[in-house]
């Protein structure tokens, strides 16, 4: 199982990260041991004094395939939920003035929260899927569908190419504008479509 994750999907959180619009997806890999389970706790890490939320919405891979097409996208996939993206912001920062490589800043065990997976027998209405993250109740990140650069069809297409999509593989689709830090002590909170799904402590 594996977590293949999207960058810079929202053109609003590109601009926050003064970054261009990507030109296609930009694919990275979060492993098994950075999954957050339904009910635990974000342990904030020794190696960081600045962790960042990114809240999105995943799907989950219930048929294995690679050389997606577009077309045969939903065929592959069986649920959808809400997750986190953690990143520890200073030690990323430090890579990439560096010209390293920064797998360690996002892929860090405890590192992607995901919410209970809401199966689908056919294809949901992606633009219903709005959402949104309170950070101690009060709301940080609002994310519509349509406002993604590359379309859930694109993403998998794109990413099947490179890597065998297997059976439980979360793909989260990008986060929209409104990142920022938490603390310990902090609860995070994602709604989708006006219903909590997934809540967390920062510990």
């Amino acid at each position: 199982m594996k977590i293949l994750c999207i960058g810079r999907n929202y053109r609003d959180h590109a601009r926050e990260m003064q970054a261009p619009d990507p030109a296609e997806p930009v694919v990275f890999l979060k492993p098994e041991t950075a999954l957050i389970r339904p009910g635990d706790a974000f342990w904030y890490p020794l190696f960081s004094q600045d962790i960042h939320y990114e809240c999105e919405l995943y799907f989950r891979v219930g048929k294995p395939g690679k050389y997606i097409a577009p077309q045969f996208v939903w065929k592959h996939l069986d649920a959808y939920g809400l997750g986190i993206d953690f990143t520890a912001r200073d030690l990323q920062s430090r890579l990439k003035q560096q010209g390293l490589p920064w797998e360690i800043s996002k892929a860090f065990n405890g590192s992607a929260a995901a919410s209970e997976a809401i199966p689908f027998d056919t294809p949901p209405h992606v633009p219903d899927l709005t959402f949104e993250l309170r950070l101690n109740g009060e709301i940080r990140q609002q994310g519509q569908p349509a406002d993604m650069i590359f379309s859930i069809e694109q993403i998998v297409a794109y990413a099947s190419q490179f890597f065998t999509l297997t059976t439980g593989d979360l793909v989260f689709t990008g986060t929209p504008a409104g990142v920022g830090p938490v603390q310990i002590g902090d609860r995070l909170e994602g709604w989708l479509q006006s219903r909590r799904i997934l809540e967390l402590d920062i510990r």
